[in-house]
């Protein structure tokens, strides 16, 4: 029987609401909560929501509400990460495991200084097509969460949550080299989420063969395996073609999160994405003018809202 009983999730966008909904399914609305600062609270905690077009009842709750969690599944946006951490502190026990759905390749050393190494799992999240928009969210991809850990010492919390997400059946897989697939999405990221972002399209306009936005993506997306190289990440070509493949199977009218961020006007990700290529690039002597290019043409479109 899993130890893991309750689960709070900080970050209600795509991912997060689609997690909450998977996992609220199986183990009841009493014990998923969406913890939200007080700001957040009142926007939403009238609000209606829609899961595939059927209205659903989620449970958010207050910082003053929170008690410690067997999980915490952190989704919010990288952006919101730093701010987030003073939401979720009340939720956070001293059994807690913690894991991050952020993008980029940072966000479980941010939460392990805030919190203690011993109670995060690294993880990254991906083959989803959740797409949310005006607290409707649609998708036909679950995806799968891929778990890992670096320190052997985790082994046990690792064993915890396998059990916990078998019991429910919720997709994920076991990684033997986490680093590997957390640059490997990386990689995905700075081409998929920002084509699709400056292209204005969604996965179906970047799997057209020889189609500009696809051609731009692959290109962002081989100047980040270079970098990655150069960080003792061993990125191959076969690791891009697998995921623009991957790309090729998802909803071609669902976008991803940085596609979602130019329809709602709101800032994006492409500090972590071009602006750690570039940032990158300029330490080992490289030059990247796709991601330069994304990132000159992400910043002219977001001064526009």
């Amino acid at each position: 029987m899993s130890t893991i009983k309750n689960v709070t999730i900080i970050g209600m966008g795509g991912l997060g609401t689609m997690f909450g909904y998977q996992i609220q399914n199986k183990i009841g609305r009493e014990n998923v909560s969406f913890l939200m600062d007080e700001v957040r609270y009142q926007k939403n905690k009238d609000a209606a929501y829609k899961v595939n077009g059927e209205p659903y009842d989620f449970r958010i709750i207050t910082p003053a509400e929170a008690k410690p969690a067997d999980l915490i599944i952190v989704a919010t946006k990288a952006t919101g990460l730093a701010e987030a951490l003073d939401t979720m502190a009340p939720a956070v026990g001293p059994d807690t495991i913690i894991i991050s759905a952020i993008n980029g390749v940072i966000s479980e050393e941010i939460l392990a200084e805030r919190f203690g190494a011993e109670k995060v799992i690294h993880a990254v999240a991906q083959g989803m097509d959740a797409t949310f928009f005006g607290r409707e969210l649609n998708y036909k991809k679950p995806g799968v969460f891929c778990l890992g850990i670096i320190d052997p010492a985790m082994q046990g919390k690792l064993d915890a949550l396998d059990d916990f997400f078998n019991s429910i059946n919720f997709v994920h897989t076991i990684e033997n080299d986490i680093r590997h697939r957390i640059w490997s999405k990386f990689m995905l990221n700075v081409g998929v989420n920002q084509a699709c972002m400056v292209f204005e399209t969604g996965y179906g306009g970047i799997s057209e063969e020889g189609s500009l936005p696809r051609l731009v993506m692959v290109s962002a997306m081989r100047e980040a395996k270079l970098v990655s190289n150069a960080e003792g990440i061993t990125l191959t070509e076969d690791d891009l073609v697998g995921y623009v493949d991957l790309m090729a199977s998802l909803s071609p009218e669902s976008m991803p999160s940085m596609a979602q961020d130019r329809v709602n006007k709101k800032r994006s990700e492409v500090e972590l994405f071009a602006g750690t290529v570039i940032r990158l690039a300029k330490k080992h002597g490289f030059i990247v003018p796709t991601n330069e290019y994304l990132y000159k043409r992400v910043m002219e479109i977001e001064a526009e809202y």
